[in-house]
């Protein structure tokens, strides 16, 4: 279960210097193991709640975690520095969460080949930050762990937060990027440019009438994932708000657990 503050079972992610850390704010970031009792290695899913860079959501944690669990897979939920931490500081905790899930994979089980992650809203975003500037994500902290690839195997998009153009939502991005971001660093967080052959295959959910980021975020990252030859599945739901977490309040949107999870075991989770 994960945890609004650490526990004995979280696992910080970084030893005592934090790159890219703002001195405005002693945040020290996270991973909350929510590990299933097997004897065989798993696959994992990563979760990174939203909160449009300046919180992360509790209902987009622990609970998203457990219901993974719940469908045979491991889960860790990433507490992410946010604002006033500026990018890269929230990409870099992502890349260190994934290595990290790499470099104790025997001792949790996990199959090291089968770590994919899942973002909501902002969360989704710096997800996709991770899938499409992986190559660019330097390991912050030169030890033993920065050594693991931090590449995810799979993408889980819940309404999130990608283009930083027409449709961006500009919270986020202000929150991620500080007020008055040059251009070229804007077009860098706007992913649906930097998709390639190399962004790990991906699952995307949002609600057509979603009044908080528009749906056209997830359908111009999918454009980008079909131009590349990505195999991706997409659902949009005609009725819904945003944030929606597991959606218990709307019957139909809660399929896309179950519907994740089977797209899921369909790429070898």
């Amino acid at each position: 279960m994960a945890h609004e503050q650490p526990d004995e079972q979280s696992v910080m992610l970084w030893p005592d210097d934090l790159p890219a850390s703002s001195p405005e704010d002693n945040f020290r970031p996270w991973l909350d193991p929510c590990l299933i009792d097997t004897q065989a290695a798993r696959g994992a899913v990563i979760v990174f709640p939203g909160g449009g860079y300046s919180g992360r959501a509790p209902h987009e944690g622990g609970p998203i975690a457990e219901r993974f669990n719940a469908a045979g897979f491991h889960a860790f939920v990433v507490q992410y520095r946010v604002a006033p931490h500026r990018h890269p500081a929230p990409v870099l905790d992502a890349a260190r969460a994934v290595r990290i899930v790499r470099h104790r994979a025997a001792e949790w089980n996990v199959d090291p080949a089968h770590v994919g992650i899942c973002g909501f809203s902002a969360g989704g975003h710096l997800a996709a930050t991770l899938a499409v500037h992986a190559a660019d994500c330097e390991a912050g902290v030169y030890d033993e762990i920065g050594n693991n690839d931090c590449r995810p195997d799979a993408l889980v998009l819940a309404y999130p937060v990608i283009s930083s153009k027409e449709f961006a939502h500009e919270a986020s991005i202000e929150n991620l990027l500080g007020p008055g971001a040059p251009d070229d660093m804007r077009l860098k967080m706007s992913l649906e440019l930097h998709v390639s052959e190399n962004t790990p295959p991906a699952f995307l959910w949002h609600t057509a009438e979603d009044g908080g980021v528009a749906v056209e975020n997830s359908l111009v990252f999918a454009q980008a994932l079909s131009k590349h030859n990505v195999p991706f599945e997409l659902h949009v739901y005609p009725h819904g708000c945003h944030g929606l977490g597991l959606a218990p309040d709307y019957p139909h949107v809660a399929t896309w657990m179950d519907l994740c999870c089977e797209w899921l075991g369909g790429v070898g989770w």
